[in-house]
């Protein structure tokens, strides 16, 4: 398991496949023409979505060794006041279970190693880094929406109906740098090392679908690679509607430095 989820390593020793989606153009990306901006759609109902509310269910899919190892986080978000709250679900997992809150620059953290029932460890979300390929700081939703607005290459995919919403796909690849945004010192360097011996960016996809009012309604991010791959899907609904959290008291809280396995990205 710890094997399969340094992903960036298993590309550096690995290297030899390629990605699904692209195995029909060689394994490389599609360049959209440039005639058209399809990255602007996307763009813009990022920073809508930033002005305002929604609920997120995120489905993410580790893949390894024939094997494969499913996870939940999901919760909702004020993204335009940077408050919410997380629930992320590993079934089968050391630690099965752990809910966070965001709020006022901290996230607060329950369940996990190290930590009494009723007690929440308190982490700076700025200081929180990414310890493993395609996942989020303390499953920090808005970075997933970054990585998503930095799409390069973005074309049209045509039109199809998300949770009963009909919807614009759009399709492209995630650079070197969007990839690697915010990675701790350690998996920054494997992945470094994996696109080095690749002589390319590690081929990362991303999709967004866009409604007909501008809404950011699902986004998925794709790594395959040498029979290892993480799929990570986010479904966004209810967009708008209020969103209430409860800060933990202070005698509830403790200090922690650093919140890490994989329960937290």
């Amino acid at each position: 398991m710890r094997r399969l989820l340094c992903l960036a390593a298993a590309a550096a020793l690995l290297c030899v496949g390629c990605s699904e989606r692209g195995a029909q153009d060689g394994g490389k990306p599609v360049a959209a023409s440039p005639a058209a901006d399809h990255g602007s759609a996307v763009r813009a109902a990022v920073t809508a979505l930033g002005k305002g509310t929604a609920r997120f269910h995120q489905e993410i899919l580790l893949e390894g060794d024939g094997e494969e190892y499913p996870m939940t986080v999901s919760g909702d978000f004020d993204f335009a006041r940077d408050r919410g709250n997380v629930a992320v679900d590993l079934p089968g997992g050391g630690i099965s279970h752990t809910e966070e809150i965001f709020s006022d620059g901290h996230v607060y953290v329950s369940g996990v190693n190290g930590l009494d029932e009723g007690t929440w460890g308190l982490v700076s979300r700025d200081a929180a880094e990414v310890h493993y390929v395609l996942r989020a700081p303390v499953n920090d939703p808005e970075h997933v929406l970054r990585q998503i607005a930095a799409m390069r290459d973005a074309r049209r995919e045509g039109e199809e109906t998300v949770d009963g919403v009909r919807a614009v796909h759009y399709r492209g690849t995630l650079d070197h740098e969007t990839l690697t945004l915010r990675m701790a010192k350690d998996v920054r360097k494997k992945t470094d090392d994996a696109r080095d011996l690749l002589g390319a960016d590690i081929p990362v996809f991303a999709d967004a679908w866009v409604d007909a009012r501008g809404r950011l309604v699902r986004t998925r991010t794709e790594f395959r690679l040498a029979g290892a791959g993480v799929t990570v899907t986010t479904a966004l609904s209810d967009q708008g509607k209020p969103v209430r959290v409860r800060v933990p008291a202070a005698e509830e809280t403790v200090l922690a430095t650093d919140v890490t396995g994989i329960l937290m990205g």
